[in-house]
């Protein structure tokens, strides 16, 4: 049995001339998709899961999650070969907030750059000298078999990348979760990382707005969840990190609920660029 495919071109591949932030947030990667999926004009989505947000349609579920590709930030440049080489007031090009803060932090001295586009479109940028370096994800690079380009990768324990970064969230009608191929497309160590983190990314209601990073990895029985978040202006960083067993989904999603409002509460409303920005 063939599965036709179905290409929907969002309105986050079309919008390329402004931050994700000013236009309606990382939900436009999924709108039109969604909407596709509540008409029954498909049967299921296949998101990347760092674009899904916390919240879903009524009537929608994520059903299955695939085994998770590499989730690291790869480091991009023609001149430079870390992101510790870059000179003093280099350029980085990113349209992410959670790239840039983290940056920032690391590095106040450099100068951020709003750069968006397909991989391609970065790409050509990056050669043309728009920037003197770029953070993309691997995991994205990887799928296109450009994985052997970053000249670096960032640690992401010490830099966490966005809630879900690397895994793919198949999204389909309440009604088909539990399907038999669904199940054989479900990876349940994926499952369990990713739950964690966007139980961190629900509790600080993590939008284009929030520069949020997260990081789960399974160590034996544990898992271990790294949360931290950053005042948009980079001033500021809060962190924590928890383990708890491994158990399944729903306590992993607990400690990133837990470390997520504990975030929330001590950072408040400092962690959210203001509406107008």
């Amino acid at each position: 049995m063939v599965c036709p495919l179905t290409v929907i071109t969002t309105s986050g591949d079309i919008i390329q001339d402004r931050r994700l932030l000013e236009a309606g947030g990382k939900a436009l990667f999924v709108k039109e998709i969604e909407e596709a999926l509540l008409a029954g004009t498909i049967d299921c989505a296949i998101h990347s899961m760092k674009d899904v947000p916390a919240e879903l349609p009524h009537g929608l579920v994520i059903a299955a999650i695939p085994e998770r590709e590499d989730p690291r930030d790869a480091f991009m440049s023609v001149k430079y070969e870390t992101f510790d080489a870059l000179p003093k007031g280099a350029v980085l090009g990113t349209a992410s907030l959670r790239r840039q803060t983290q940056s920032l932090f690391r590095r106040p001295d450099l100068k951020v750059e709003m750069l968006r586009g397909n991989v391609d479109t970065r790409l050509a940028k990056l050669e043309a000298g728009v920037a003197d370096a770029i953070l993309l994800a691997l995991s994205g690079l990887n799928r296109l078999g450009l994985g052997h380009l970053p000249k670096d990768l960032i640690d992401p324990v010490a830099a966490p990348p966005a809630p879900g970064q690397g895994a793919l969230a198949i999204e389909t009608r309440e009604g088909d979760k539990g399907a038999a191929w669904l199940a054989a497309l479900h990876h349940h160590p994926t499952a369990i990382c990713v739950a964690a983190e966007r139980g961190a990314l629900e509790a600080l209601e993590g939008s284009c707005r929030t520069a949020i990073g997260a990081h789960a990895r399974i160590l034996g029985d544990d898992v271990d969840l790294i949360v931290e978040a950053f005042t948009p202006d980079a001033a500021q960083r809060f962190r924590r990190e928890a383990s708890v067993r491994l158990t399944g989904d729903g306590p992993a999603r607990a400690l990133g609920v837990e470390l997520g409002r504990s975030i929330a509460e001590e950072g408040g409303a400092r962690l959210a660029l203001p509406p107008t920005a």
